[in-house]
């Protein structure tokens, strides 16, 4: 029943909206959607705030920055698109402590990806 991780790979919620859309089409073609695969798709419309380019596109952007560093933190800030300091200053809460200049870098680059 269990199955190996061969890989992982931190993805933005646009990115796992977009493989389930196509998970969700295949499967329609044979019958119904299952009811947790409905409830996933939901909830990944609802909450993708990109286009999944765009958000990986803004991940390579972050990832940039020194104070961002890791990976799923790029990802985390990509599905939040912060608007003020203190958003960033929660996707931080357990990593370290941000100066305003690196906070305020990150919000510029967000905001370039905001429509």
């Amino acid at each position: 029943m269990f199955k190996e991780v061969k890989s992982f790979e931190y993805i933005t919620i646009a990115e796992a909206k977009e493989i389930m859309e196509e998970i969700a089409k295949k499967r329609q073609e044979k019958a119904d959607l299952a009811f947790e695969t409905r409830r996933a798709l939901r909830h990944l419309r609802a909450f993708s705030k990109l286009k999944a380019e765009d958000a990986k596109k803004l991940v390579q952007e972050l990832l940039k920055l020194p104070q961002v560093g890791k990976p799923e933190i790029a990802v985390k800030i990509a599905d939040i698109m912060p608007k003020v300091a203190d958003e960033v200053r929660a996707i931080y809460m357990k990593e370290r402590t941000l100066t305003n200049e690196e906070i305020e870098q990150i919000l510029e680059v967000v905001a370039k990806f905001r429509k």
